[in-house]
């Protein structure tokens, strides 16, 4: 009997902590991975021939395939600054081998390319690989206005 309250009283506390990661995990923003029609719906619809951005907050686009090395090597940094940034800036990751209309819309020749969209803004835009520190710097001052 002792035993058999012992191993219910582990599992309860195994239960719980895995129910604490859940909720800790759930509350983290996640990347958007995007189709053209989610693209059309939440960031612009490019089929009308004018940038005008339909989000609420300012967003990052990261236009990406899963063989580009330097895709590969930017894609755990977008992932923290999406954490970092929740509430602020939305981050959005679109795969140009799936989306190839979507990415010919924006001339998208080398990736990754980022695109840096502010509410009310034609989007800035950066190709390449870029450091963590210099993403945040643009996000910073080009999407949050804030004063270097």
């Amino acid at each position: 009997l002792f035993y058999y309250k012992k191993v219910c009283y582990d599992m309860k506390k195994i239960l719980f902590f895995l129910a604490l990661v859940f909720f800790v995990k759930a509350g983290a923003q996640q990347v958007i991975y995007l189709s053209t029609e989610d693209f059309l719906e939440k960031v612009c619809d490019v089929t009308k021939g004018e940038w005008k951005y339909l989000g609420g907050k300012p967003c990052v686009i990261d236009f990406y395939a899963a063989w580009c090395g330097p895709c590969r090597q930017l894609s755990p940094i977008i992932e923290e600054l999406a954490k970092e940034y929740e509430g602020k800036v939305v981050f959005y990751k679109v795969d140009v081998d799936k989306e190839k209309n979507l990415a010919a819309a924006f001339g998208i020749h080398s990736i990754p390319t980022l695109m840096f969209c502010a509410k009310k803004e034609q989007p800035k835009v950066a190709q390449g690989y870029r450091p963590k520190d210099m993403l945040k710097e643009v996000i910073d001052t080009e999407l949050l206005g804030k004063k270097k």
